[in-house]
C-alpha cells in the first residue's frame, strides 16, 4: 500500500496595505465657461517609513494633491485611504499636515498649539508635556515655547507647526514646502527630524521647491500636466 504525501496549502498572510494610498483623484475647477483639469487620474502609495517628494511648477497642482489627501478638499473622482481604510475624518495620529497657511491658534503659546492634537488623546498631562518640550527642542525652538505666534518669525512658526504635526506620532505626515521660509542650518535641523519620523514608521510625503528635500527622499515624483511622472 502507497501512502502519498499531499503537501497542505499554505496561506499567504495578507499583504498590509500602504500607509497611505490614492487611487485614480481627479480634480477640477470651472473657470468661467471652462473647466480645468487640474489632476488627471493621479495614483500615489506611500509605505511607513518612505519619504516622498513631490515636485512641480507653481500652479501645477501640488498644494490642490495634498489637500485631497488630507481631506481638507474631495476629488471629483478617485479614493484616498489610510492603511486600507476610507479617509474620512481621521485623527492626527493617522495623518498630521504641515499647510503653508500653517494654521497655529493664535489665542494658544506654541507649547499649548503642539500639545493640542496630543490633548485629543489618553495621554497623561505630563506626557503630553514631555512630547511638547522634546520635538520643540528637537526643532531649536524650546526657547519659543511660552510665546504666542504673533510674537514668532514666520520660520519659527513654522518649526512649530511641524512639531505640532510630528507630536502625536502620525503614520502619515503630510508637509506642503515644510523648508521654504528656513534658513540652511534651520533646513538642516529639519530635515534630521523629518528623516527620523520616517525611520520611526511615518510616511512622509512632502511638496517642496527645495533641493535639499529631495535629497533625503526615498521616492521622487513631478506633478507635470496634472498626472505624476519620475522626479
Amino acid at each position: 500500500m502507497t501512502v502519498e504525501h499531499v503537501e497542505a496549502e499554505v496561506t499567504p498572510p495578507p499583504k498590509e496595505a500602504p500607509a497611505l494610498a490614492a487611487r485614480g483623484l481627479w480634480r477640477r475647477f470651472g473657470r468661467g465657461n471652462t473647466e480645468v483639469e487640474i489632476l488627471k487620474g493621479v495614483d500615489l502609495h506611500a509605505e511607513a517609513g518612505e519619504i516622498i517628494t513631490i515636485t512641480g511648477r507653481s500652479g501645477s497642482g501640488k498644494t490642490t494633491l495634498l489637500a485631497l489627501l488630507s481631506g481638507f478638499d474631495i476629488p471629483d473622482e478617485g479614493t484616498v485611504t489610510f492603511r486600507g481604510e476610507p479617509a474620512g475624518e481621521v485623527p492626527w495620529s493617522v495623518c498630521a499636515v504641515l499647510p503653508q497657511a500653517l494654521g497655529l491658534a493664535e489665542e494658544l503659546t506654541c507649547a499649548e498649539n503642539v500639545a493640542l492634537p496630543l490633548r485629543l488623546g489618553p495621554r497623561p498631562a505630563a506626557a503630553v508635556e514631555a512630547v511638547v518640550s522634546d520635538v520643540l527642542g528637537e526643532l531649536g525652538v524650546a526657547e519659543l515655547a511660552d510665546r504666542y505666534p504673533a510674537e514668532l518669525s514666520f520660520g519659527q512658526q513654522q518649526r512649530v507647526a511641524l512639531a505640532r504635526a510630528v507630536a502625536p506620532r502620525p503614520a502619515v505626515l503630510l508637509a506642503d514646502e515644510p523648508t521654504a521660509h528656513l534658513d540652511p542650518a534651520s533646513t538642516e535641523v529639519v530635515l534630521t527630524l523629518l528623516r527620523r519620523v520616517a525611520d520611526e514608521g511615518t510616511a512622509v510625503v512632502a511638496v517642496t521647491h527645495d533641493p535639499a528635500v529631495r535629497d533625503v527622499a526615498d521616492c521622487r515624483w513631478e506633478l507635470d500636466g496634472g498626472v505624476l511622472v519620475s522626479g
